[in-house]
This record gives C-alpha cells, structure tokens and sequence, in this order.
C-alpha cells in the first residue's frame, strides 16, 4: 500500500509577495485538505498529486475585493456573479458594498453568499431597499427608507457574513434630505460597532426643486458625522462632492481627517476613476488603504446584454474595461510601489474586516487562499472614465486562484482582453 503524498497542490519556482508575512522573493507553497501546509525555499523533491509550476508568476495571499457588486440578480443589471467577479478573476474574497438589506440579507446568504466558490462577505445597507439600482431611484434612499432597529437587528444575526455598513454622502442625496441618511448609518454602524462605508462623489441627479448644492458644503456636514475606522470611497472621482474640491485641491477638510483622524480610504474603482484626480490625491499625500474593483453591470459589458438598450439606460456607459488586477496596473502606473499595492488587495483588507487572522497573509495552517498573477511587459493603453488615456509599460493580470486548495483559472469574461497600445 503505497503512502499518501506529503501533499495535494505544489505551487513551485513562483515570486511570492505577502508584506504581512515580509515575503518577497523565490518560495514553494505546499496545500493539503485544502490548507497551507509549507512554505519553503525549495519543496521540489517533495511528493504531490498536482505540481504547479509558477516561474515567472507573482504567487500572492488571496486577493480581496474591498468593494463588490454580487447580490445577483436582486439588484437588477448592478448585480453581477459572485464567481465571474471572484475566483474566475484570480480573486478569492468579494465584499459585496450594500447589495443587501435588512429585508434581503436571507437571500444573499442563500442564494450567493453559501453557493459561491468565491468567499463573499458584505457590508449591509443602510437602507431598506438595499442596491436596487440605486441612481435609478434615489427617492428611494432618503431617511424614511431607512430602518435603524431592523439593520442593527439583522446584522447582528448575520455577524459572520456582514462586516460594516454602506451608505452613501453624494450632492444628489443632499439636495434631497442633507446628510440625514449619512447619520442614520453612524447610528448602526455606532450600534454594532462597525465601519461605517461612505460613497463620495455624484450618483443620483440633483432634484428639481432644489437649488445646486455646494459640493465642498457636503464634505464639510460630513465631518463631523464620522468616526476613525469608518471608511471613505471613490478618492480618485472626478465627480462633485468627492475629495478633489472646487478649487482643484484636495479638500483640506479630507487630508486632516486621513491623516490625524484615523479614516481609511478605499480606491473604490468603478465608475469614479480619474488619472488626474488621481494624481492631485497621491500628490497630497493620500494613499488609498484598500483597493476596490466596484465593478457593476453598468460599468462593465456583462455577455449577452443589449449594446443599444445599455447605451441608453446606462449612466456609465463607455467605461474602459477593467477589474481589480487593471485596478492595480493603474496604481503601479502611478508611482504607487507594488508591495504596497499588493497589500490594498491583501494585508490591508483583512485587517478592515478584522479577520487578520484568517486572510490577508500565507501562513501554514491557515485555508489555501491564493492568488496567482503575471506581470507583463510591453505598452499597454490604460484610460479612465474621462476618456483620458495614457500608456503603462506593465499590466497585471490574473493567471489562476487556489480558494480552499481547490484551483480556478481566471477565465472569467471580466478579465480583459489584450490592451496593447
């Protein structure tokens, strides 16, 4: 009776970068029962069902999306597949940003959260409604469609899935109601003691009867409101009412709130990337904590959609392709080192979710969550929602993931096809 092999999955000859461990350079990766069992310098000679060789590739802990769009289905043409967006684009954990709702989190358990291959977590709504095509809709999302009792409630039921709340500070809310729903979500996020997750940047129409607001006014009621923890998304939209003022400068109110007041920053991709809103951001000294792909059926070209119906319902319309690894090529075209990109997608998340101790890093023990990605040279035409295009001598792209020890490859429809300038 021959004996078992020391291992399920060798990943061999592979470049990993994991910064919570301090890893950076040449390392084996052994995986048994769907678990890291090794990490070496050289396992070549040790015995396995499957050899992987990952020369030339950058082996990384799982990636984790920080902000999703999932809850498929439920939320109309925003929801898209967990797995597509997940373990088929090289990404092991999704973090689902206001999908659902007190009323719908049952569902999302259900339906998402326990068939997906891909680990999917979620901060709640602060709404009732949850995402249901929010900028369609905005009367939808004042404070009388917010429940405070009811979110805390079914939060606390659902603790395991659920690890902050989502709500949104944006010129077009604002003219409607102020910031009453921004201090509604602090009141439940405050309840369970979880980060409040706050959109920056236009969304909704500003409504007829009201007069245009002062965009800087917003971020100026918004201060006072939140707390160190909480986080602020979309630093990069070139949008009103996100951290680029009117001026052109970085709103000082934003740098002494990062800087001395303990909020984190989330890129929060999606539909509010700009290059140069990017540039004035980094160049003041932020630098995103997290970093989110928010890809969403309005802002990426979902299979078998109608070109024509999406060119007149869709306000996003024209967004280049991208996910979380052209998220991150961006980044590194920007100056942004890539150890420290590496952990926006990495260290830095779990340590948002407090689950340090299960993601975020490759140690033995831990669940095989692995993220296999190529770096690959040449020029490549990246550009933004703005239509500003530029051209980066690298471009990230994901090669396969392991998620519990069992191997994906990133096939997904999401990953872009070549962009070679």
């Amino acid at each position: 009776m021959s004996e078992r092999p020391a291992f399920d999955t060798l990943i061999l000859n592979g470049t990993v970068i994991d910064p919570a461990a301090g890893r950076n350079g040449r390392f084996d990766i052994g995986v048994t029962d769907g678990r890291i069992a090794a990490i070496e310098p050289d396992l070549s000679a040790a015995p396995a069902k499957q050899r992987i060789n990952a020369a030339g590739l950058m082996v990384l802990p799982g990636m984790i999306d920080t902000h999703a769009h999932v809850y498929q289905h439920v939320t109309g043409r925003f929801g898209l597949n967990p797995d597509m967006v997940g373990v088929r684009s090289g990404v092991t954990t999704v973090i689902d940003q206001g999908g659902p709702s007190c009323m719908t989190i049952g569902g999302f358990r259900n339906f998402i959260v326990e068939p997906s291959a891909t680990r999917v977590l979620c901060y709640i709504s602060s709404y009732l409604v949850g995402g249901l095509e929010g900028h369609l809709y905005p009367d939808l999302y004042g404070p009388n469609g917010v429940n405070v009792e009811h979110t805390v409630r079914a939060a606390r039921l659902n603790l395991d899935i659920v690890k902050g709340i989502k709500a949104h500070a944006e010129i077009g809310g604002q003219s409607r109601w102020g910031v009453e729903v921004i201090k509604l979500g602090k009141q439940i996020s405050r309840e369970l003691k979880l980060p409040l997750y706050i959109h920056l940047g236009q969304l909704w129409p500003t409504a007829d009867s009201a007069p245009i607001p002062d965009p800087d006014e917003l971020i100026r009621e918004l201060m006072p409101i939140i707390e160190a923890g909480d986080i602020l998304a979309h630093p990069f939209t070139r949008h009103p009412g996100g951290f680029v003022s009117e001026t052109g400068a970085v709103h000082p109110l934003l740098l002494e709130a990062v800087h001395q007041g303990g909020l984190h920053v989330d890129v929060g991709h999606g539909s509010h990337f700009s290059f140069d809103a990017a540039r004035r951001v980094l160049d003041a000294g932020i630098v995103p904590f997290t970093l989110g792909a928010d890809m969403h059926g309005y802002n990426v070209q979902v299979p078998n959609s109608n070109e024509e119906t999406d060119r007149d319902s869709n306000p996003f319309f024209g967004v280049a392709p991208f996910n979380l690894t052209i998220a991150m090529t961006e980044l590194l075209h920007l100056g942004v080192p890539l150890e420290q990109v590496v952990a926006m997608v990495t260290s830095n998340p779990a340590k948002l979710l407090g689950m340090e101790d299960q993601l975020g890093t490759l140690q033995p023990g831990r669940e095989a969550d692995i993220s296999v990605l190529k770096m690959e040279t040449g020029r490549f035409k990246l550009s933004d929602n703005s239509g500003a295009e530029v051209i980066s001598e690298q471009l990230l792209r994901p090669a396969f993931c392991l998620r519990a020890g069992r191997r994906f490859d990133a096939d997904s429809f999401f990953v872009p096809d070549a962009i070679a300038a």
